[in-house]
């Protein structure tokens, strides 16, 4: 990382940030924190996104933290010239959508699954963007106020389930840096109240639609709810004892979106979803959690039994997991 070149690249210029098309806390916390730290050295930038802020909790986490994200339809004006920061995200990724600017940097935690070329790329794999986005006020002489410390710290919390799944020893690192400026009664407060009233329906679906082949848990939620909720019931269904690698999938837009969650150390739940999607959606993420899509060509291929088939498909590509893993050993 050199901050300096990211800096240099961006002066001068119209420029935006933009997350993934819901973006949850990591990713709200993450461009909030980019932009705090390019205002410090005279970059002014807009928080940008495609989808929607689904859930109340994270419009209370931007209440809570003064953040500006502004949707795609409200911003009439941006030019293919226009420079564009992605945070959170990667350029062709299923979950971001391509804006008319240029994508000239990138700013995320996640694997690439189709390359691109920008002019500045900070990519590291770790539990959260927000610990990447901390470590820029770390390295520089930028002040970090207590707002931006707490809203970063929030994300780092929320993406690793406070440190339970995909936490390296740099995000441990960048917690110590950020625990010290950060308001932690804030974090508890805002942490405690995630769950909704109207959560429970989509909790009570999975209930009532889970599956458990072996180690593995499927859950169908038969109506659309945001993508950090699904995640949310991901992590739950993998609570259970008999479980080791949930998978959740709720509908969407005719087709159907899907939360990985794995907790073993032989199965890679990016490679996993990734290649139990291919050819009807895609997919893909870490070794402990992953995010995919079917589309809904990809949900009418499957024919009359759709749940079948896709449980089928994952417990196929986990036996291929399975047996290659045997084979290293």
């Amino acid at each position: 990382m050199n901050w300096m070149r990211l800096v240099e690249l961006l002066k001068g210029q119209k420029v935006y940030l933009q997350t993934h098309n819901y973006p949850d806390p990591d990713a709200l916390a993450s461009a909030y924190g980019m932009q705090v730290f390019l205002r410090a050295h005279g970059v002014e930038t807009t928080i940008c996104y495609a989808g929607n802020i689904e859930k109340n909790s994270t419009k209370r986490m931007i209440e809570e933290f003064g953040i500006e994200a502004v949707h795609i339809d409200e911003l009439k004006d941006m030019k293919e010239s226009d420079y564009i920061v992605t945070i959170d995200a990667q350029k062709h990724n299923s979950n971001i959508t391509d804006f008319p600017g240029d994508e000239v940097a990138c700013i995320d935690h996640h694997p690439t699954i189709v390359p691109y070329f920008y002019q500045y790329s900070d990519i590291r794999i770790c539990g959260a963007c927000a610990s990447i986005v901390a470590d820029y006020f770390r390295q520089s002489d930028v002040n970090l106020d207590v707002n931006t410390a707490t809203a970063l710290l929030y994300g780092v919390k929320m993406d690793t389930d406070s440190f339970n799944r995909g936490v390296t020893d740099f995000d441990i690192e960048m917690f110590g840096y950020l625990h010290k400026v950060a308001n932690n009664y804030k974090i508890t407060s805002l942490y405690n109240s995630n769950m909704e009233i109207e959560d429970l329906y989509a909790y009570g679906e999975a209930i009532r639609n889970i599956k458990i082949y072996d180690n593995v848990g499927f859950a169908r939620i038969s109506f659309d709810c945001p993508d950090a909720l699904i995640a949310m019931i991901s992590d739950f269904i993998l609570g259970l004892d008999v479980v080791e690698l949930s998978v959740v999938y709720a509908t969407r837009s005719g087709g159907y979106k899907f939360s990985v969650r794995n907790e073993t150390d032989i199965y890679h739940a990016g490679t996993i979803t990734q290649k139990a999607l291919q050819g009807i959606g895609g997919g893909g993420g870490h070794f402990s959690m992953a995010g995919g899509f079917m589309t809904k060509d990809g949900l009418e291929s499957l024919g009359e039994n759709p749940n079948f088939m896709i449980r089928q498909r994952f417990m196929d590509v986990i036996a291929q997991e399975l047996e290659e893993y045997n084979k290293r050993q």
